[in-house]
């Protein structure tokens, strides 16, 4: 017997992709009453970024401020998605969105942090996307296959959805 979904990590980086595999958790939620949570984590910069902000960016408020706004767009653009998601949903539909339990965005690494977040919400079910081939798939791809190397939960890994022809 498969076990109960009850917690669902929906981890998302905002590509417009991601919202296939926003449809598949909220899919599940809706028919095993589970309990969504949606993680969005910020890449951390690397030493050499850091190095070139400091370089360029001489006062260290605005650096911070720099780095804190990378925080703020990703939490806007996570809210404005879903939004729009909710809003082009018939309202019997949408009643999901009252499973949505918490909205994190964080600025860490990536795989490491979906991991942790799996673990402390206690999820029975992390569903993550697939991305748009091009000079970001080998990174983000790598997210997701990390991710599930070293998860001890399901996953679901949604595909884009390509039209053909």
């Amino acid at each position: 017997m498969l076990p109960e979904v009850r917690k669902i990590l929906y981890s998302t980086d905002l590509s417009k992709s991601s919202t296939a595999a926003f449809e598949h958790a909220t899919y599940i939620a809706k028919k095993t009453g589970a309990e969504i949570h949606i993680l969005h984590v910020v890449e951390k910069l690397s030493n050499e970024a850091k190095i070139t902000l400091q370089t360029y960016v001489m006062d260290r408020k605005s650096r911070h401020d720099l780095l804190q706004e990378r925080v703020h767009n990703a939490e806007s653009k996570l809210h404005q998605r879903q939004d729009n998601f909710w809003d082009s949903l018939h309202p019997d539909e949408a009643a999901v969105r009252q499973q949505i339990k918490s909205i994190n965005v964080v600025e860490a690494f990536p795989a490491e942090t979906i991991l942790k977040y799996s673990k402390e919400l206690d999820v029975d079910l992390i569903v993550m996307g697939t991305h748009e081939k091009g000079i970001m798939h080998t990174f983000l791809g790598s997210v997701a296959k990390n991710v599930l190397n070293r998860s001890q939960v399901p996953m679901m890994i949604i595909p884009i959805a390509t039209k053909e022809g």
